[in-house]
């Protein structure tokens, strides 16, 4: 992917140093330090090209001459023809989500993402409950610059977080050394009654007519609103640069930000409190996230105010410790939350949504059991070639060995089960091979004396091995799998098991035990059944395993099919297409494919209670293919996976309710299957599970776990 980096400024925010909005300040800020900013093109409309932040990569659009209502439509245009050029992998949007609507109308490449500097309710393209659906749903990032911002956006939105949101506040690095201060006040901002400059000027002439050895400092400008506040120790010094007020903070002992309106963060406050200066702010939006040390106004009037700034004038004792306190105890630190910028873009950019430092490339010996006994009628389900297939693309090189294809092959006198046949060649193979890595996938029939006999060649192969089984105590064929999974106990390092350790009473020292989801894989999840509407059934169910092992028998019952008529019968209006149940034979391969992409919605009942995190195979076939997916809650998978992305339900009644309501919603249904598919990606692609195995294989460091590591 193209690491470069394209940003766009709001069309009115001007890039310069004297006259620089909230957007270009948080670039200027956060792109100093970044260490993609040599990646970094911005794009905006600057009217003076003479006092540019930065000219080296800024490129000014030049909209002139228009209509009011063209402008912004234009703009986003211009860009986009910069786009076309570069080929930006990653388009950063600030304040405007109108030109994320207006961007996505274009076929490119790019993941969006959009930072909020005001209120989300007060912009145009994030109005609506609608419309902020959207930007949720395409954009792969949104940042906030204060919680107050993020709440605004999920105003009416039944959840009130997403895993792509992030509040990331505007920042700034302490000086080195703590300011010299003198007995100035300082007021920053749009010189109106939003900003509460109408109680400012009121206050200020009486502190200075009764304090003759204070001065008061104000910064700023406004045409629309005119205030006569005039006194011989007032100065007014209009639009300066962002450097020159940062310097006046330097020499301010008490700087006051009396807002009226909703502050969406308040910068001026925390880069006050940062230059050591006593604060006092008005409880407005944002405003109280701002600064640690302060003092707040209960009311906003001038004699409230008056009263704040008495005491502070008056009391040194107490000034002296805010300030240091402030200088101290920087709330938002710059090169940190520069970091955080930085990682979002590493995931995105990269396409990974967690990071390992790779020492090397390994040399990985998988085996399992690929099937091809079968004819690959495993092949769609194969934990085995999803896997192998991650470390691939990651840029190992995988030599895969298919264990019970080699035993079906060979059982011939005197070996007449296979294994010694299989053992030689396990043997042979890892010595002409010389694998880092060892990988077994449900492999029982090699014999320990191998084990050994490979370390003797191989002192510093690794032997790690997953598990898919159902290992609670109350699930099928417990005391089995458990005797499966402890078998090679002293030669293998790391376990990968499909329940979450902790739920596994019998694990006394859970250390080398680890959770591994069912993978998804490019490949072979291709389906888009969100994108249909030419169903036949509603729900679709297959028991494939268990006790059926892949072909119904006489005489033997699953537990679930207890569940799947009583679901039945309490859904006349449902039609189901369930497979290996009753006289209705497992269904495979292509047949498996062919009937899911001919159903709205499907079921992931696996066998025995459901424990944390417990699953199978299925769960990647109908998430991973698009599917509306029914999941048990007590399962846990609620913990990364969201409510409007699959549907967990707590009993069969729940599960009824919602299955008829899904039935009747196809544009809900569509729509949360979608956002399933590509969360189940997000979190579970083959990569990213296969970069995992190895990293708790080699100890390698993880920069950035997801929820379920």
């Amino acid at each position: 992917m193209n690491k470069k980096i394209g940003v766009l400024l709001p069309f009115k925010d001007q890039f310069t140093k004297s006259k620089a909005g909230s957007a270009s300040i948080w670039i200027k800020d956060f792109n100093k330090n970044s260490k993609y900013k040599k990646q970094i093109l911005i794009f905006g409309n600057t009217h003076d090209q003479d006092d540019l932040i930065s000219k080296e990569n800024y490129i000014n659009l030049h909209v002139k001459n228009l209509s009011i209502g063209g402008k912004n439509t234009f703009y986003v245009n211009e860009f986009l023809k910069h786009y076309k050029k570069n080929n930006f992998g990653l388009i950063e949007i600030h304040n405007r989500p109108s030109y994320i609507h207006q961007i996505l109308k274009n076929n490119i490449n790019a993941k969006l993402v959009l930072i909020f500097h005001n209120n989300p309710l007060n912009l145009g393209g994030s109005e609506t409950l609608d419309e902020r659906q959207i930007l949720l749903d395409r954009c792969e990032k949104l940042i906030f610059v204060s919680n107050w911002v993020k709440e605004k956006f999920f105003e009416k939105f039944e959840k009130k977080n997403h895993p792509k949101c992030e509040i990331i506040y505007p920042s700034i690095n302490r000086l080195k050394k703590f300011p010299k201060k003198s007995n100035v006040i300082s007021f920053v901002g749009k010189l109106n009654r939003s900003k509460g400059f109408h109680i400012f000027g009121k206050a200020i002439i009486k502190i200075l007519n009764k304090y003759k050895n204070w001065k008061a400092i104000v910064v700023g400008d406004e045409p629309r609103e005119k205030y006569n506040f005039v006194h011989k120790n007032l100065e007014y010094k209009g639009w300066i640069s962002h450097d020159k007020t940062l310097k006046l903070y330097d020499l301010t002992s008490i700087s006051v930000v009396p807002s009226s309106w909703e502050e969406p963060f308040g910068r001026t406050a925390i880069e006050a409190a940062s230059r050591g200066c006593a604060t006092i702010i008005s409880k407005r939006g944002g405003l109280i996230e701002t600064v640690p040390n302060t003092i707040f106004l209960t009311q906003l009037n001038d004699k409230e105010l008056y009263k704040k700034i008495e005491f502070l004038i008056r009391n040194k004792k107490i000034r002296k410790n805010m300030q240091i306190n402030s200088y101290k105890n920087i709330s938002h630190e710059l090169n940190l939350n520069t970091k955080k910028i930085d990682d979002y873009r590493s995931q995105l950019l990269d396409k990974k949504y967690f990071f390992i430092n790779k020492k090397r490339k390994l040399k990985i010996f998988h085996i399992s059991n690929f099937g091809n006994w079968l004819f690959n009628r495993l092949y769609f389900i194969s934990i085995a070639k999803k896997l192998s297939n991650g470390f691939i693309r990651s840029g190992h090189d995988v030599l895969d060995l298919s264990d019970r294809d080699i035993v079906r092959y060979n059982r011939l006198f005197p070996d007449m089960n296979g294994f010694q046949y299989l053992n030689k060649q396990i043997v042979e193979t890892a010595k002409n091979y010389n694998p880092d890595l060892i990988l077994l996938g449900h492999s029982y029939n090699i014999y320990k004396e191998s084990f050994e006999t490979i370390k003797s060649f191989n002192k510093n192969v690794v032997i790690a091995q997953w598990f898919e089984d159902h290992l609670a105590d109350t699930g099928p064929d417990y005391l089995t799998n458990r005797e499966k999974l402890f078998k090679y106990k002293d030669y293998v390092k790391s376990n990968f098991i499909t329940t979450h350790p902790s739920a596994l009473k019998f694990l006394k020292n859970k250390k080398n035990f680890f959770y591994l989801p069912i993978p998804v894989d490019k490949n072979i999840e291709k389906l888009n059944i969100y994108e249909n509407d030419h169903s036949i059934s509603d729900l679709f169910f297959s028991m494939s395993h268990g006790v059926n092992r892949g072909k119904l028998k006489r005489n033997k019952r699953d537990d679930r099919t207890f569940f799947i008529d009583n679901l039945i019968e309490k859904n006349p209006n449902i039609i189901f297409d369930i497979y290996g149940y009753k006289k209705r034979e497992p269904i495979w391969s292509e047949d498996f494919y062919h009937s899911i992409n001919l159903s709205k919605m499907g079921l992931n009942l696996s066998r025995g209670k459901p424990i944390k995190y417990a699953t199978s195979n299925r769960i990647s076939s109908l998430i991973g293919n698009g599917l509306l997916t029914f999941i048990d809650k007590k399962t846990k998978l609620d913990n990364f996976l969201n409510d409007d992305e699959v549907i967990f339900y707590n009993n069969i009644n729940d599960l009824s309710e919602k299955l008829n309501y899904f039935k009747k919603n196809d544009v809900l249904r569509k729509k949360y299957a979608k956002k399933g598919k590509e969360k189940y990606f997000m979190y579970f692609d083959s990569t990213i599970v296969s970069d995992y195995i190895i990293s708790k294989s080699f100890d390698i460091d993880i920069k950035k776990p997801l929820d379920w590591m």
